[in-house]
């Protein structure tokens, strides 16, 4: 599955709503991958949410240090072909984040992402969360 932002902030925050969803599905997961835009975005929606910065710090540096989590580092490529995604689709409200997920769920084959954001729906995959 794909690890999408308000995914892992459910996941991070005890007092998300979601949190014990997150938690399931997450140790329930055969395989997770995120990649280096929802990374950049977690931190600046931690601190939107008034969450402790030195704990979200080290939640995100577990992240990255899990050997159960693969991570994409985005590269030029990759990010031109997110805005390419997004030009193509001027009626969605979609972020660079979500077309950089949308492209590499399709080129892995993953169909589920651990998330709230609606526009996963709206690009056919399978949107976990559920508030």
């Amino acid at each position: 599955m794909l690890l999408d932002t308000s995914g892992l902030v459910s996941l991070f925050d005890e007092s998300d709503l979601l949190h014990q969803s997150a938690r399931v599905l997450y140790d329930a997961a055969t395989s997770r991958m995120t990649h280096s835009c929802v990374l950049a975005e977690f931190v600046p929606l931690c601190h939107a949410r008034g969450l402790n910065r030195a704990a979200t710090l080290a939640f995100l540096s577990g992240v990255l240090d899990s050997p159960d989590v693969e991570i994409v580092w985005v590269d030029e490529s990759m990010h031109r072909s997110a805005l390419e995604l997004l030009q193509e689709r001027p009626d969605k409200r979609y972020s660079l984040c979500d077309g950089v997920s949308f492209l590499l769920m399709r080129q892995r084959g993953i169909r589920e992402s651990l998330t709230t954001d609606r526009h996963f729906e709206q690009e056919g995959f399978v949107r976990l969360l559920k508030p």
